[in-house]
């Protein structure tokens, strides 16, 4: 199970029409060398310039995040050559009224010497994802997952992973966690191992990340995924999240 990435993005206002769009575009560095693909990301703001064809030529690939309820940006996105490529939904879990759970399997901090198992198996599973083709090359997803969790096992980007394992030391699934706040921390990356089926790995994963949030004194705990990842949904719904908010990306 995938959780989408965490870039912050402006919230946009909901309208029955839209004009004209109003907004700048922000260059993306990192995403722009890693997939050398010169990248932006639309800001939008009622007081930006009015978009123009001119900035958006100026990349490659340029993304829009929006609420899903305005359909009236959407459609005016649509207009000037922006693609839907996913929805988002961003859910919200308050670790003291979460049920009571026991992780009965082996658990423990991630080591550098995990990074190679963890790399492969992360650039096998998030298959549905927003880096993908027509937009990106068919390797790109699973480098960009790959490079996410090494750098979770580092501190960097997320702040930990935490495995666990069965009972004879094989890994089952993880959790990378960032803390956002003095009492907030997010999920990064939650996954099972291939291979790794009707086990209750992710009921595990999340009481795993939600003992580690009260140890720290956190008592929201945030996730996101795809819309389309049934499975995901199911389970944090299952844990008590409640769903907060609903987005599109869009990408031209």
């Amino acid at each position: 199970m995938k959780n989408s990435d965490r870039r912050l993005t402006a919230e946009t206002p909901m309208s029955s029409a839209v004009s004209a769009i109003r907004a700048t575009i922000d260059p993306l560095h990192w995403e722009s060398e890693f997939f050398n693909l010169s990248s932006g990301k639309l800001n939008f703001s009622s007081s930006a310039p009015v978009l123009t064809p001119a900035a958006l030529t100026r990349y490659a690939l340029t993304q829009a995040k929006i609420s899903a309820n305005n359909l009236a940006l959407a459609d005016a996105l649509a207009n000037i050559g922006f693609r839907l490529v996913e929805g988002e939904v961003d859910l919200c879990l308050s670790v003291d009224d979460a049920p009571a759970a026991t992780v009965s399997l082996r658990q423990r901090l991630a080591e550098r010497a995990d990074i190679p198992q963890l790399r492969q198996a992360a650039a096998q599973v998030f298959s549905l994802n927003r880096f993908r083709a027509p937009w990106y090359q068919p390797t790109d997803s699973g480098r960009f997952y790959a490079r996410w969790i090494e750098n979770a096992v580092l501190g960097a980007f997320d702040d930990l992973c935490l495995l666990i394992e069965d009972d004879n030391g094989q890994p089952q699934g993880w959790v990378t966690i960032r803390q956002s706040g003095e009492r907030e921390a997010r999920i990064g990356l939650l996954g099972v191992f291939p291979g790794i089926t009707g086990r209750g790995v992710g009921s595990h994963l999340m009481a795993l990340a939600e003992t580690w949030c009260r140890q720290q004194g956190i008592q929201r705990l945030r996730v996101a995924t795809q819309v389309g990842n049934v499975a995901a949904l199911r389970l944090y719904l299952r844990r008590g999240a409640r769903i907060e908010s609903t987005a599109y990306w869009l990408y031209r």
